[in-house]
């Protein structure tokens, strides 16, 4: 008789559960006695310190078939690693079964269709080098380090999405085992609620192994802005980028963080970790005179502290914050959308800011529209199509006795930003296991309804239902 799903498993069926896992996996199966579960249990974000049962490490999509199998017969809490990078560390759970992905690194790029086809443990550091090879990319996050798998399933902004639109709207198709255990490729013409679903949606859905992307021809060298302005002129800068904002073509993706400045020799040293307004923007296409031209109102907001804007390699810009977000520290983030920001809400935005508990914590304002909005609003499960903006509370520290305090600060400062929001939260800034429950609507929208559907067609039995639950 399987155990109720959630339920703390036996002795005697954890033993069986290891057995079976041990006898039909030909990748490695991780259990708390082993010498590597601590090294196998952690995931980017430090905070996160959970304590699986078993950790089964699939080699290939076989072996994901037979953790499914046994997740169906014995009804573990399940949890699904990809990349590992997620805020909320929703790829481990407590004493139950982690399907890793991590291992499943297969790349392959096909240029004369310009598609690329990746297993679910692949990152966009090792997606992106493939594709550049052809001059060739598909949008992906702004950390290198974060997995294609969670980033895609949960929409995807990347540093240009107003020309190519979010990670998951370059998906063709995906293969994903279900609940069923059953292999399924997915695409618009096969099987077209679950690839809806899948696309911004993608919790609890079952077991995503790999992903087909298009392509889109970008690079090797892109056009961007990155102009570092001083905090004393915060409202004003922020003000003047909002107004740029409006009428910034769809080949311009800007974005504005209030943030420290960084330690690179670039930068005079007496700069150095400093408050600052930190304008950034990417040119969706060719360098030359066209991008200089399309950038330049995000040049023109006043004389900057530093300007590092020019050209620089795509796969280079892919990967320059990734040492600012260094595995093992302590993360929290929050978002809103809003469809404006007032000078109110700008006024709100500075002052929360200038309240933030460490060096590393920042609010993060990016510009959507877009080929981002000319998606229909039901073409996928991604639920905010039209809004303007994305606001993106983040607090980052690595102490531990600060966890109350850094945290309270993100929870407060989004909070106060509640009444300039045009309503809901990008799943995946969406705080930690215990918002699950406030965040249901505001993470899917008017799309929930479906999406619930959709997960009990394919999961009746309710074998991902915790990990649907999780941010």
């Amino acid at each position: 008789m399987p155990a109720e799903q959630g339920a703390p498993l036996t002795v005697a069926a954890e033993q069986a559960m290891a057995d079976e896992l041990r006898s039909s996996l030909r990748g490695e199966v991780i259990d708390r006695g082993h010498p590597r579960y601590d090294e196998a249990r952690a995931v980017w974000n430090g905070l996160i310190d959970r304590r699986p049962a078993f950790i089964a490490r699939c080699a290939g999509t076989a072996d994901v078939v037979q953790a499914v199998r046994v997740a169906r017969e014995y009804r573990p809490v399940v949890s699904i690693r990809g990349g590992g990078h997620q805020v909320a560390g929703s790829a481990v759970c407590d004493d139950g079964l982690v399907i890793d992905l991590s291992r499943m690194k297969g790349v392959h790029v096909d240029p004369a269709a310009r598609t690329a086809r990746a297993q679910a443990g692949v990152t966009w550091g090792e997606l992106d080098p493939e594709t550049q090879l052809f001059g060739l990319a598909t949008p992906g996050g702004e950390i290198s380090a974060t997995g294609i798998a969670g980033l895609t399933l949960g929409g995807g902004f990347g540093f240009v999405m107003r020309t190519f639109g979010l990670s998951c709207d370059s998906v063709r198709s995906l293969e994903i085992v279900t609940a069923d255990g059953v292999v399924r490729t997915v695409s618009r013409e096969e099987e077209p609620e679950l690839f809806w679903a899948a696309r911004g949606g993608g919790r609890g859905l079952g077991v995503v192994t790999s992903f087909e992307f298009g392509l889109h021809q970008l690079g090797p060298e892109v056009a961007g802005v990155l102009a570092l302005h001083p905090y004393e002129r915060a409202e004003e800068v922020v003000r003047a980028w909002r107004d740029a904002t409006y009428t910034a073509p769809d080949t311009v993706t800007p974005e504005l963080l209030l943030w420290s400045v960084p330690a690179d020799p670039a930068i005079p040293q007496e700069l150095h970790r400093s408050n600052c307004v930190m304008i950034g923007a990417v040119y969706g296409g060719p360098t030359g005179d066209g991008a200089a031209s399309a950038l330049a109102p995000q040049s023109e907001l006043g004389p900057p502290l530093v300007d590092l804007s020019g050209t620089l390699p795509y796969v280079a810009l892919q990967s320059a914050n990734t040492w600012r977000f260094p595995d093992g520290e302590r993360y929290f983030m929050k978002s809103h959308f809003a469809d404006e920001l007032s000078d109110e809400a700008i006024r709100t935005l500075v002052d929360w800011y200038s309240r933030r508990p460490t060096p590393e914590s920042l609010i993060v304002v990016r510009t959507l529209g877009g080929a981002v909005a000319r998606v229909g609003p039901e073409d996928s499960a991604f639920a905010y199509r039209s809004a303007r903006y994305n606001v993106s509370i983040d607090a980052g520290w690595q102490d531990p006795a600060l966890d109350e305090t850094a945290i309270g600060w993100a929870r407060s400062a989004w909070d106060a930003m509640k009444p300039f929001s045009s309503g809901g939260t990008y799943v995946n800034f969406a705080g930690l296991g215990e918002d699950a429950g406030e965040l249901r609507g505001a993470v899917f929208g008017s799309h929930e309804e479906r999406l619930e559907r959709t997960r009990a067609m394919y999961d009746p039995e309710g074998v991902f239902a915790m990990a649907a639950l999780r941010p």
